[in-house]
């Protein structure tokens, strides 16, 4: 049971965004940009990030919804779905790229502490072919799901049990991204 009054029948931060729209809004433009917005990162790897960072803090709900989604775009990037799988499970024998590695070897630093980031992980990225903007969406995109994850998991938000229960709210994210009030 939550730890504030929210609506029933909403899962995981959908709750929390229904009942306070004045900050679902600027939540809802957060996620939206960094998942979303203009990056030299796909937005499967931006998703892989929060999911790989949801994974890490122990979110039920947004490791699951995320998964979905990520599976749903890395289908449409013509990567196999399984690969946001093997990166939660076990980054350092995840068939990704050494860019993607690097990166969310950053996002697990940032994860931990801000002040983990270290610069021979952020000189792995740059010498795999990572920019300035992939870099700094990279530290952006975990900081907020640490926010994000501690926000839901905090309020003791409802969460459905199966991973099946995503797929049709993780689809919606990949297709229609954050702005809209029906998706979380």
């Amino acid at each position: 049971m939550a730890h504030i009054s929210l609506p029933a029948g909403l899962p995981g931060i959908s709750g929390p965004l229904n009942q306070y729209p004045e900050t679902a809004l600027h939540l809802r433009g957060l996620a939206q940009a960094l998942l979303r917005g203009p990056s030299s990162l796909t937005p499967g790897e931006r998703e892989m990030i929060a999911t790989y960072v949801s994974s890490q803090n122990n979110c039920w709900f947004c490791t699951n919804s995320h998964r979905a989604a990520t599976r749903y775009l890395l289908v449409e990037e013509e990567t196999p779905a399984e690969l946001v799988d093997q990166v939660c499970q076990d980054l350092e024998t995840a068939p990704v790229n050494d860019k993607i590695r690097a990166l969310l070897m950053i996002a697990g630093q940032v994860q931990q502490g801000g002040r983990r980031v270290s610069e021979e992980n952020v000189a792995k990225a740059r010498l795999a072919g990572a920019d300035d903007k992939a870099i700094h969406d990279t530290v952006l995109i975990a900081a907020a799901f640490c926010m994000f994850n501690h926000y839901v998991d905090g309020l003791a938000t409802w969460a459905p049990e199966k991973e099946s229960d995503y797929e049709e709210q993780g689809a919606l994210l990949a297709q229609h991204g954050y702005v809209t009030p029906t998706t979380g």
